[in-house]
């Protein structure tokens, strides 16, 4: 299972639309989603409530969750994707913990030069987080309500190759996203004549996304099967000696010779030995433990 997530820290910059978009692609190939609204507007939730009144046979399950430290929620078996659509401002320490959770991040970005120096911060502090810096988390940028008359998209194009941020597409601007969203719809379940032009332009999205969350492997998050995970040795130990029915043989140690003795005239001093310290474990994080990550979903923990 990925988690996408994404990320705008300015307002009115398409997140919702293109989370939604996302989890409606996905659905209609068939796979299981689950859209998660970060937002405290919580505006997917409504677009899914719309969505459950319409009858669309060729969709799978989307299943909604609003982001509730309180309530731990487990994912259905079979989600494959889950899609999160975050709240304007990211920054610190709630950026992230975005990024502990996600597998790819993408990032809308509109064709002004406010949009484009926020999307440019934004991406700076992303880059020196350690899941994004080793590429464990990818992100890339998509240009939203783009102008085909204009050269918006040539200049987004040019701005995120001077940041080395990866630009996969444009989105161009159209009254068909306002309608369908009103709707509980997207662009993929109209008709192919009605939205072609639209849907074309999501091919370049989904050819870079594709291959990236095919090399994603969760083995922990198989279903709703726990985590199982081999005993260290001394854990072994230690239920041998609580009493197991059938312990392992013991061999005794070869016999090994007696140590020279020092001279006399040369006195030994005793030296204290340290008992050794234990490696830190990666189960539970640091940082975890320090921004609260705890109260999170356990299916979107992450090593940072």
């Amino acid at each position: 299972m990925s988690v996408i997530a994404v990320v705008n820290r300015k307002g009115g910059s398409g997140k919702s639309t293109l989370a939604t978009h996302l989890a409606a692609h996905f659905a209609n190939l068939g796979v299981p989603v689950m859209l998660g609204d970060v937002d405290r507007q919580q505006s997917t939730q409504s677009w899914l409530r719309s969505r459950a009144l319409r009858d669309l046979p060729r969709s799978a399950p989307i299943v909604g969750w609003a982001v509730d430290p309180r309530r731990v929620l487990r994912p259905p078996a079979g989600v494959r994707h889950v899609i999160l659509d975050t709240p304007g401002g990211l920054r610190g320490f709630d950026l992230a913990r975005v990024v502990a959770f996600a597998d790819v991040i993408l990032m809308p970005v509109c064709n002004s030069v406010f949009d484009r120096e926020s999307a440019a911060d934004c991406y700076a502090e992303l880059a020196a987080l350690p899941r994004v810096a080793s590429g464990r988390c990818k992100v890339a940028a998509i240009g939203m309500r783009v102008d085909a008359r204009t050269k918006g998209a040539d200049v987004l194009a040019s701005w995120a190759r001077a940041i080395r941020l990866p630009f996969v597409g444009v989105l161009r601007e159209t009254q068909s996203y306002v309608r369908c969203v009103e709707q509980g719809l997207t662009v993929f379940d109209l008709p192919e004549a009605q939205a072609g032009a639209d849907t074309a332009q999501w091919k370049s999205i989904v050819a870079w996304l594709d291959p990236v969350l095919r090399t994603v492997r969760r083995p922990e998050l198989r279903g709703n099967a726990s985590v199982v995970r081999a005993p260290s040795a001394e854990a072994a130990r230690a239920s041998v000696g609580a009493g197991d029915t059938a312990p392992a043989a013991r061999v005794a140690p070869a016999p090994t010779e007696p140590a020279a003795r020092p001279p006399a005239a040369v006195p030994v001093r005793a030296v204290p030995v340290r008992p050794p310290v234990a490696a830190p474990t990666r189960t539970v994080p640091v940082l975890r433990s320090l921004l609260g990550w705890l109260t999170a979903p356990r299916f979107l923990h992450r090593n940072p």
